[in-house]
């Protein structure tokens, strides 16, 4: 049982145990097992040690805490034990500083009743109508091959999108110098060396987010002063019926974060969405049979409840492949999980990607099958955290019917206009470098349809 605490007695810790766990190697500790294999490294240290264990890694001693049970204690946080801005903060604080998932408590909270503003369901519906055009035009680009690299394709897609529902630009050749550091900032956060040397992952990170800012620094006044219905301008205008609203500063580092999470997880669970359905042809046909009967060449936002197999197939994609594979945190207050000790200053870690394979949940975890998410089977309702692509609690995603809007939107074009595959053989591999994206591109054969 998972207890909170504030100063707990010596009596009381006297009475837990302490956390088990090793070191691993000297200097990169267990590093590399976890980002090479995480549901093996994962695996084999709660057959070891239990649901919760230490180990060295990035040259700090971090505890994971593994299951669904865990995940609840840490996301809904009762009684504001742990900390998500120091626990972020040592892998993405210096490239995505102050934005909405690296603030705590009251101060996150506030900062979160404006930025809804940005996502209720009015502006959703106008951002859809912004993104269909733009979908379209993009997918003109892609040309029917034999090796056509999906990745880079969707990255790009998405990012244009981004560009251009949440800042109001078409960028053109600028795009390049934005998407470059983005992937910067995003790859920093997992580098062994964390000082700002030339030619480091580290390095380059700090330099994307000075790009990051300069651009949208030099275009705020003009997005405050406008009537434009991009996120940019929302941000800028946002208020509460108080009338707080966001700073300069705020606004920036916001985007920043934003935009980072528009295009990078979307983009994640679009690739997975394309390479299971390349794997499974008869689940792509499903789904295209579901687009060519709506009888519309795009989407409507009333239309996105109403796609039920796309449904399925993504809520599959994203258990398979969570695009944020651990949620890290630290604890501001001693507190005690499962009768064992956790003092004040610890930095925790929690494995969506890993809940999302356990047998204690789920039937056959490494099986494609969207059909679990289905009536009556609903195995994502076997625990109330255990599948957790979105995290949980007041830090749940507040993108996350964006990021639906977006991948349904997509998809549907693509459906209606290519048919893609991949060798019976191919297994996409993944890189776990910093979010987990596809090692090889993801090359299909792609042809367009009549």
């Amino acid at each position: 049982m998972a207890v909170q605490a504030g100063e707990m007695s010596s009596e009381a810790v006297s009475h837990l145990k302490p956390i088990p766990g090793d070191g691993g190697l000297p200097l990169v500790g267990h590093t590399f097992n976890s980002m090479i294999n995480p549901i093996k490294f994962a695996q084999t240290r709660l057959d070891k040690y239990g649901e919760i264990s230490w180990a060295n890694m990035f040259g700090i001693r971090m505890v994971s805490m593994i299951g669904a049970d865990a995940n609840q204690f840490v996301y809904t946080n009762k009684g504001d034990l742990f900390s998500n801005n120091q626990g972020w903060d040592f892998f993405i604080g210096k490239f995505f500083y102050r934005g909405i998932m690296l603030l705590d408590f009251e101060e996150h909270r506030h900062h979160r009743r404006i930025m809804q503003n940005a996502f209720k369901k009015p502006v959703l519906v106008e951002y859809l109508k912004e993104m269909n055009p733009a979908i379209d035009s993009g997918l003109k680009k892609w040309k029917p091959q034999r090796k056509f690299l999906m990745f880079p394709a969707i990255k790009q897609l998405t990012l244009d999108l981004a560009t251009e529902v949440f800042m109001g630009y078409e960028l053109g050749k600028e795009a390049d110098a934005l998407n470059t550091a983005f992937i910067d900032t995003v790859r920093a956060g997992t580098s062994l060396i964390r000082f700002s040397l030339p030619g480091t992952r580290w390095k380059k990170g700090l330099d994307g987010r000075k790009v990051l800012v300069n651009f949208f620094k030099k275009h705020i006044d003009e997005k405050r002063n406008s009537d434009g219905m991009d996120l940019f301008s929302q941000l800028c205008r946002a208020e509460t019926e108080d009338g707080h609203r966001f700073s300069d500063d705020d606004v920036i580092n916001h985007m920043i974060f934003l935009m980072m999470a528009a295009h990078d997880t979307s983009t994640i669970t679009l690739c997975n969405m394309f390479y299971y359905l390349a794997r499974y042809p008869e689940w792509q046909e499903r789904l295209r049979a579901e687009s060519r009967a709506l009888g519309k060449t795009s989407l409507n936002h009333e239309d996105l409840e109403t796609m039920e197999g796309m449904t399925l197939v993504m809520k599959e994609a994203l258990r398979l492949c969570s695009p944020v594979p651990s949620i890290p945190r630290k604890t501001v207050k001693d507190c005690e999980f499962k009768g064992h000790y956790i003092p004040k200053g610890t930095l925790i870690a929690t494995s969506p990607f890993f809940t999302h394979y356990m047998k204690e949940y789920w039937t056959d975890p490494f099986k494609f099958d969207p059909e679990r998410f289905s009536e009556p089977r609903r195995e994502d309702k076997n625990h109330p955290y255990g599948y957790v692509p979105f995290g949980g609690g007041a830090h749940m995603c507040i993108g996350l019917h964006f990021a639906d809007l977006q991948v349904k939107a997509i998809l549907h074009q693509v459906l209606l206009n290519f048919r893609w595959s991949v060798p019976k053989h191919y297994r996409m591999p993944i890189d776990f470098t910093s979010l987990p994206v596809p090692g090889d591109s993801l090359p299909v054969t792609i042809e367009r349809l009549d």
